[in-house]
């Protein structure tokens, strides 16, 4: 992915797919497209396995969750994935 919105939510409350859902619907009511990728930092997949969480991520329709270090953490850079 080379472009895509960049989003952050550091909001203690909410569950890591919560997070990525709000920003998943606002993505959708900007660009009218279906992001069909989310890029993360390492440690916020970390975390939510330490919370149990991890299971809930697969559970996002037709979205892959990847871990990808240069994003900082409490950000989620989410977009469509390249086809090269």
């Amino acid at each position: 992915m080379h472009i895509g919105m960049l989003w952050f939510d550091d909001n203690p409350n909410l569950s890591l797919k919560k997070k990525i859902e709000k920003a998943v619907v606002y993505y959708r009511e900007k660009y009218r497209h279906e992001p069909n990728l989310c890029l993360i930092h390492p440690t916020m997949i970390e975390n939510s396995k330490s919370n149990d969480e991890t299971m809930e991520l697969d559970n996002i329709d037709g979205l892959t969750i990847r871990s990808y270090r240069p994003v900082l953490p409490g950000h989620f850079w989410i977009g469509i994935e390249d086809k090269n």
